[in-house]
């Protein structure tokens, strides 16, 4: 019988261990918001709060509101960053109950199938001036995903995991563009492919574990010999995919950026 995804369980701490470059995307993104002073601002996904934490640093001033729909991650943020409140949210539901200056996103839309979709009610809560800002993923061609899907469609696991691997549910740079484009808004698209060089033992494995291997781990969590197993494989397979060199290992990573302005 093929296991099918549930909402995976998530790991601040192992989600942070690559805090560094998964933070570098949004401050690239934030250098690219024609925003000077916003007064509310909302952060769409927003994980251990540690993106949320630039904000209040930039903003100090405004009121920021941070959503996600995992407990695990709103605890970590909630201990961790101050003067933001936090909330648990399901982005399919959720849409603006008041204007924002700011809805900002980063690394959280390739998880909402259909995210497009909810686009034009999103910026509809935009106040004039206001600016709608994302960063995704672009990497699911990349050997860290195709690989994955391979062996979780192979015949050792099949059955329990054939039906759980799916790509990100994101589109191209001009395809975000034209969602968005028209009457009364400015949008500005673009992506950039980061090569991040990662320190350690099995460094691709161990940044896979903090984000798309999270519905496999959810899936094997009452099985710990399954797990380390598949870990052990998978592991194999990108040391193949990525070697390491004499300057750590080397991960090419595609990004892709949209800031979308309110006239």
């Amino acid at each position: 019988m093929t296991t099918h995804a549930a909402t995976p369980v998530w790991d601040p701490e192992q989600y942070l261990r690559h805090s560094g470059p998964r933070t570098r995307p949004f401050h690239d993104l934030l250098a690219r918001v024609p925003v000077r002073d916003p007064a509310r601002i909302v952060d769409l996904g927003c994980g251990p709060g540690n993106v949320t934490a630039l904000l209040a640093e930039r903003w100090p001033e405004a009121s920021i509101t941070g959503l996600d729909n995992s407990e695990e991650m709103l605890r970590d943020a909630r201990a961790h960053v101050r003067g933001v409140s936090f909330a648990h949210a399901d982005l399919r539901e959720w849409a603006p109950e008041e204007t924002y200056d700011l809805i900002v996103s980063s690394a959280t839309f390739q998880w909402v199938r259909g995210h497009a979709e909810l686009f034009p009610a999103w910026v509809e809560g935009l106040a004039p001036g206001g600016v709608f800002a994302f960063t995704v993923p672009g990497n699911f061609d990349a050997p860290s995903h195709v690989l994955l899907h391979e062996l979780c469609g192979s015949p050792a696991w099949r059955d329990r995991l054939g039906g759980l691997y799916r790509p990100g549910y994101v589109l191209r740079p001009a395809e975000y563009l034209e969602r968005l484009a028209g009457p009364g808004l400015t949008v500005d698209a673009w992506e950039t492919t980061y090569v991040h060089v990662l320190e350690g033992e099995d460094a691709v494995l161990d940044w896979t574990k903090g984000t798309t291997l999270r519905p496999v781990l959810t899936a094997l969590s009452d099985d710990a010999e399954a797990r380390t197993r598949f870990l052990s494989e998978y592991g194999a397979i990108l040391r193949g995919a990525y070697p390491a060199g004499p300057h750590g290992t080397l991960f090419p990573f595609r990004r892709v950026f949209v800031v979308a302005q309110r006239d």
